[in-house]
């Protein structure tokens, strides 16, 4: 089974837990049988695995998001990364490519796109394999996943199909309804339209040919920003007239808001939280190091990071966007595919941040014009080269950069160190990268 997984932008709707580089299918909070905690694009990840695991995968991203990805998934995923963002259509049309040009998948090979961020279990990916297999019999160009709608919703499109059997042609699609016409939708047999279809590759090749001037994966990836913004259903599904739809009836949960998320949770808190017996259908969940206390609230979410802190009532929280774009824009926190950086002190000429390193993994040769830098090791062993000196490092020593001055760290084993700049002009954009000889 080939899948494309779509990982889509930043969101501010699970602030401040998501940011402009932290996307909400990275956020680890579901509890896994261990205890420990895995993210949406883990868990869909592992799942599909559990369900197939010849399946081969390739997360259709942002240039942005590679690095979170690496840091969760491993270096081996398949990732078909964007230069820019151009909506699905052009995003569906370079991972057709980057299949078959760049991993050799033969396009008469079935393909199944779907989103990386529903809640979903093991059904959902049965459901998935017979898709892939429905559409390599070739009865259809697209065969799609509707989903068996659990309430008259405004936030999907409806899909309507000729018969009410499981599998059955599309007699026609809706656009995202009011709640009066979506009743009406549902009392004629229509399904939500969850973004999940399957197809021949050929097939999206020959789509993205005929819609967009392009050779290869490398011509459509070097010219990809001249692209239209368009969406695959505008673009493709609206005017393909040979389409079928297959019922689902399963578990499927889209996780976009506060709202959402936390009926997707197994646990109340995640974190240091505690509440009283008073407090009823409240969640906590933080990723500070200090505890959080609730009393007499209900349907109430509070949330804290490095980035802010939350506490809305659930269903409000949902319209939380303009206010967060009133807000200070820096990232305090962000996975890299060497490890992690988090921000702990902020002032106007000096800045505090908690880095982790997995063992084997380096910082970039670097230098900095505007600022110096002292790394303090809390953790771990590894090795420093500064200005092409290189020596050993562990818990307790202290380094000291100089403005100008290249370097790097390498980890032998986990390091946790703690980095001070220091400089009346401290920005993300000073920094230069050089060759390590």
């Amino acid at each position: 089974m080939n899948i494309i997984l779509l990982s889509g932008g930043s969101g501010k709707r699970l602030w401040p837990l998501s940011n402009d580089i932290r996307s909400k299918q990275f956020i680890k909070i579901f509890q896994k049988k261990d205890g420990t905690y895995e993210s949406m694009v883990q868990r869909i990840y592992r799942q599909i695995k559990e369900t197939d695991e010849t399946a081969k995968v390739t997360i259709a991203t942002s240039r942005a998001q590679i690095s979170a990805i690496h840091n969760q998934l491993g270096e081996g995923v398949h990732i078909s990364p964007e230069p820019c963002r151009r909506d699905t259509f052009p995003a569906m049309a370079l991972s057709a490519a980057h299949l078959t040009d760049i991993q050799g998948i033969d396009p008469e090979e079935s393909v199944v796109v779907c989103p990386v961020d529903p809640f979903v279990e093991k059904e959902y990916f049965e459901a998935l394999k017979a898709l892939s297999v429905q559409a390599g019999k070739g009865e259809a160009n697209l065969v799609l996943l509707g989903i068996a709608p659990a309430y008259p919703s405004e936030k999907y499109g409806y899909i309507i199909p000729e018969k009410e059997e499981k599998l059955s042609f599309v007699k026609t699609f809706r656009e995202k309804p009011t709640a009066q016409k979506a009743k009406e939708y549902i009392e004629q047999g229509a399904l939500w339209n969850g973004g999940v279809f399957g197809c021949k590759l050929k097939y999206l090749l020959e789509k993205a040919h005929e819609l967009m001037d392009f050779t290869d994966y490398q011509d459509l990836y070097d010219k990809y920003d001249t692209m239209e913004k368009i969406s695959f259903d505008y673009a493709v599904v609206e005017k393909e007239p040979k389409i079928q739809v297959m019922r689902y009836a399963g578990q499927w949960k889209d996780i976009g808001t506060w709202n959402t998320m936390t009926e997707a949770m197994e646990e109340t808190v995640v974190g240091k939280g505690i509440m009283d017996e008073t407090c009823k259908d409240v969640h906590i969940v933080n990723e500070l190091d200090v505890p959080i206390l609730a009393m007499g609230l209900q349907d109430v979410v509070i949330s804290a990071s490095p980035e802010g802190i939350l506490v809305a009532d659930k269903e409000q929280s949902s319209y939380m966007k303009p206010f967060v774009d009133q807000m200070d824009g820096q990232v305090k926190f962000a996975e890299k595919s060497w490890g992690s950086y988090r921000v702990i002190d902020v002032e106007s000429d000096s800045m505090t941040i908690k880095v982790t390193l997995h063992a084997g993994n380096s910082m970039n040769y670097h230098s900095h014009r505007h600022r110096d830098e002292i790394w303090t090791v809390i953790e771990g062993e590894g090795r420093t080269i500064v200005d092409g000196m290189e020596q050993k490092v562990k818990a307790g020593d202290v380094i000291t950069m100089s403005a100008g001055c290249r370097h790097t760290v390498i980890a032998e084993t986990k390091l946790k160190l703690i980095e001070v700049q220091i400089g009346e002009e401290i920005s993300v954009q000073d920094k230069e990268k050089h060759e390590l000889e």
